[in-house]
């Protein structure tokens, strides 16, 4: 176990999480940042780093990867100590320091904790049709790490959510076809999405799922697809699949913190303080009492500073917690 105690630390490396780090480092607070994946970004990176984001601030679009690389640069700019592929298992609290144990064995010590773990820990909903699986990695695609992959490929989205709607929208112009098939008729994407998809030249078959695929044991090359109305079968000549029906998505053992929880989500009060002295919470997995919750990039960013900002004030009772405007602060 490492002795050294930080003021703050933050477990979660998405974007709620690295704004808060950057704004830990802007309040000369000691930050340790700790996350279970291999790089910073959380869902953001994993699921769709080559889709654009359209409502980060400062930004009419912006990629978002490209996105989780300037938050990195802002965030890594105080030098935080940042601890990946490490999952935190336990949080106990001794004489005022928290204990947080992860599953890699090794013990982190904190005077104030900001949990930014997004919907805690998350996995997509497999596609179930026969063959499904024998082709996973092989042209069954549920995540998108770089879209070039389906350049000038007859490619199957199977979906009706912003990330099937969005996907359709982004590979268009790359891909040699692309055909989104839904089991109903209503759209559950923004409505300006919708609508440039109903005109985008993309093949939609409403009411339709996929019943197997096939291919030759080393690629895909067909799916047979059903209109859940009719039964009647299509047979489809594709190169890939692309699966968006959904995340599972489970807090995992922050369930044993003794955190006041609501459902997959942390109940919080208007200063983003948790039951638990000392422990914050912000972005997704946050549930505020008495507000409403928008699960924003935007909204995870105030949540944030303002997490940290009342945490200085926990960690040093004489700080303030308005820290004034960064504009008038001398770097």
């Amino acid at each position: 176990m490492s002795e050294e105690v930080f003021d703050i630390t933050i477990v979660g490396a998405g974007p709620s999480g690295l704004f808060a780090a950057f704004y830990a480092g802007l309040r000369q607070m000691k930050t340790k940042i700790i996350d279970a994946l291999e790089e910073p970004g959380g869902q953001v990176a994993v699921l769709y780093p080559e889709k654009y984001i359209f409502d980060a601030p400062g930004f009419s679009k912006i990629l978002a990867k490209e996105l989780v690389r300037n938050l990195v640069d802002q965030a890594f700019q105080y030098n935080p100590t940042v601890v990946l592929g490490e999952r935190v298992t336990t949080m106990a609290k001794n004489d005022g320091v928290f204990e947080l144990g992860t599953d890699k064995g090794t013990k982190h010590l904190s005077k104030a904790v900001l949990i930014a773990a997004g919907v805690g820990a998350f996995s997509p909903n497999r596609l179930e049709a026969a063959g499904a699986g024998d082709y996973e990695g092989k042209g069954v695609f549920y995540f998108v790490k770089d879209k070039s992959v389906f350049r000038d490929k007859r490619l199957l989205i199977v979906g009706g959510g912003d990330s099937a709607v969005d996907w359709a929208l982004n590979i268009k112009d790359i891909a040699k076809k692309i055909t989104l098939v839904h089991r109903r008729d209503v759209f559950r994407a923004h409505e300006q999405s919708v609508a440039e998809l109903m005109k985008s030249g993309v093949d939609l078959r409403l009411f339709y799922e996929v019943k197997s695929v096939a291919g030759d044991g080393k690629k895909l090359t067909q799916a047979v697809v059903f209109d859940n109305r009719t039964r009647a079968e299509t047979t489809l000549e594709v190169d890939a699949i692309l699966v968006n029906i959904g995340f599972r998505a489970d807090l995992g053992p922050i369930k044993d913190w003794g955190l006041e929880i609501d459902g997959r989500e942390l109940r919080v009060n208007g200063k983003m303080e948790s039951n638990i002295p000392g422990v914050y919470v912000a972005g997704d997995i946050a549930g505020p009492m008495d507000g409403v919750k928008l699960n924003l990039i935007a909204t995870g960013y105030a949540q944030a500073a303002l997490a940290v900002n009342v945490a200085k004030a926990y960690v040093d009772p004489n700080s303030k917690i308005f820290p004034g405007h960064s504009s008038e602060m001398k770097r």
